[in-house]
This record gives C-alpha cells, structure tokens and sequence, in this order.
C-alpha cells in the first residue's frame, strides 16, 4: 500500500474556532440606513475569506447597488423583497439568496414587522465599509439614532466618497 500524502497546507494553529450568539457582549452593532448591522464573524477571524453580519432591518433597504463580492442573504424573520438585474423576487424565512458579484441588485423589507436576516460577503471587507459608514449602537435590536438632514448629507458623502475603495457602486434608481 502507498502512503498517501496531503496536498492541503497544514493547519493553521493561531487561527481559532468561532463561536458567537447575535446578543453576546463584545459584538459590534452598527447603525446602517434604517438597520441595525451585527457583526457576527469580521474578515479578521476568517483570514479575510468572508465576514458574516446580522441584519435587523425594520423598513426600507439600500439603494440599487453592485460589488465585485459574492453576497448572500438567509431570511430569519420578516420578508424581502430583492431585485436582482431588474427581476423582484419576494424572499422570506427560511429562503437564502446568492447574489453574483458584480450583478445589480437592491432589497427592501416588505413586511410589516423588521426582517432578520444573515448577510455573508465573500472575500471580507464588507464589515470595514459598514464601520465607516455607520453608527455604533449598545445592541443588536437598538435602532439608529435619526438622522438630522446635515447627519444624512454627511452620511452620504462618506458612502459616496468610499464606495470604490470597498468595490461597490450605486446605481441610479429606475424610473
């Protein structure tokens, strides 16, 4: 018999299992837009291969968007609606959604009550973006503060400003 040998690199011992509760002390909650954004696993434990974040999103969504990550949405709570290159699909507990990279896309919550969801981008940096756009919030369910017009403005011109660097464009609404 021929001993085999791995052609997989060896384990990586400074990195470490992960394990976090949406509630637990020490996450970082985030203010985004109308949601509140819960970083579950950052690009920093994953060795930058994706990051996982907790969506609580009472209202409303971003804006049509693209990036050059994979992303993909797995509905806890409530409901969705996603355009994904100009088709609508109504998404709900239970459903997961990949959306390609680079493919236009958007979402709205279309339920009466806040959706949950899990956000995963693949390779990480989504997280970074999201800490620079947003506010910090003391917990997962905490809704940001609302925004004065000057606040908004601001906001926006940080979004704007950092969209490239974090491979995200916005497009321009259909009419």
């Amino acid at each position: 018999m021929t001993e085999q040998t791995s052609t997989l690199p060896p384990d990586d011992l400074p990195r470490t299992a992960t394990i976090v509760h949406a509630d637990d002390p020490g996450l970082i909650h985030l203010g985004v837009g109308a949601g509140t954004y819960t970083i579950l696993v950052s690009g920093e434990q994953t060795g930058g291969r994706y990051t996982m974040i907790d969506m609580f999103v009472p209202a409303g969504g971003p804006p049509p968007h693209r990036h050059d990550f994979e992303e993909i949405f797995h509905v806890l709570e409530g409901e969705l609606e996603v355009t994904f290159r100009d088709e609508v699909h109504h998404v709900g507990p239970g459903q997961t959604v990949n959306i390609p990279a680079n493919a236009p896309h958007g979402f709205r919550v279309v339920s009466s009550t806040p959706a949950r969801f899990l956000c995963i981008c693949l390779p990480a940096g989504q997280e970074e973006y999201f800490k620079l756009v947003g506010e910090i919030l003391p917990g997962r369910t905490t809704p940001p503060t609302p925004p004065t017009p000057e606040v908004m403005a601001e906001r926006r011109s940080i979004m704007l400003a950092n969209a490239a660097r974090f491979h995200s464009e916005f497009l321009p609404p259909k009419a």
